[in-house]
């Protein structure tokens, strides 16, 4: 007959939900498996078999599970969780805002429809260049490197810290300016032939008032926009992979950075 004392089943359970929690955190904070059609259940399904596979590989540290510390370790992860999934919300909100920028310019703002995913109005723009990188990213087998990155995380972090190093979250706030230099850089090409084309409108209606915008403008910076639309489809697979990358390598960079530093001699 097999018995199982109270510590043995405590550590089993303290393996299974610390590390669940982090991960959970994750999920839920990702664009791609925090998405609202991906099932409640699967991202639970999920979450709870990574915990199952990597527990055996993690250690533990001596805080009883119903303490305060081992509720501050639950914080922990949790906001482990959560700085990872804003990495990856900060890079799939690039696309977005170039959609923004070149909608803008192209005379496209206005066409927007409710996004149930984050609860807003997006502009159209903006939600086919986003599905276009999420279909990249699963392309370039980013979310198994952005797996093996969080599976990995528990040596780099491991729990019970006791605190972190604020170093870290200020590098996850510049991050954020990720979103407007990239964003631009991608739009600039568009946004730079439009502004030309938007001028030349400009003084055309000056010294021809009766060639207006509405009947020449608009079709004009749409029908440029769609053909330089096209042109840009070709070459954006290279700017994703290299924003892929630098998003997988700020990744690891965080975790490392949100280490606390070790207490002077």
């Amino acid at each position: 007959m097999v018995e199982v004392t109270f510590a043995q089943l405590q550590a089993w359970i303290l393996a299974f939900l610390w590390p669940f929690a982090r991960i959970t955190a994750f999920l839920a904070a990702s664009p791609l498996w925090g998405h609202s059609s991906v099932p409640n259940q699967a991202k639970v399904g999920l979450a709870a078999l990574v915990a199952m596979v990597i527990a055996p590989t993690i250690a533990l540290p001596d805080v009883p599970l119903v303490s305060w510390a081992g509720f501050g370790i639950m914080v922990e992860q949790m906001l482990i969780g959560i700085a990872i999934g804003l990495v990856m919300h900060v890079t799939f909100a690039v696309v977005q805002a170039t959609g923004e920028f070149i909608g803008l310019q192209m005379g496209l703002a206005f066409a927007t429809f409710f996004d149930p995913s984050s609860g807003t109005n997006m502009v159209v723009l903006s939600r086919y260049l986003y599905m276009i990188t999420l279909l990249m990213f699963l392309a370039f087998n980013g979310h198994l490197i952005v797996l093996e990155i969080l599976a990995t995380s528990f040596d780099t972090l491991p729990l019970g810290l006791g605190g972190f190093n604020a170093g870290g979250f200020e590098m996850l706030a510049r991050y954020g300016g990720t979103i407007f230099m990239s964003g631009m850089l991608l739009a600039l090409p568009l946004v730079g032939s439009l502004l030309i084309i938007n001028l030349s409108m400009g003084i055309l209606n000056r010294s021809a008032p009766q060639l207006t915008v509405f009947n020449i403008g608009f079709p004009t910076s749409l029908t440029v926009g769609l053909a330089l639309m096209t042109v840009l489809m070709t070459d954006i697979g290279r700017f994703l992979q290299g924003l892929f990358s630098s998003a997988l390598m700020f990744m690891q960079e965080l975790l490392e950075a949100l280490a606390p530093l070790p207490a002077p001699a």
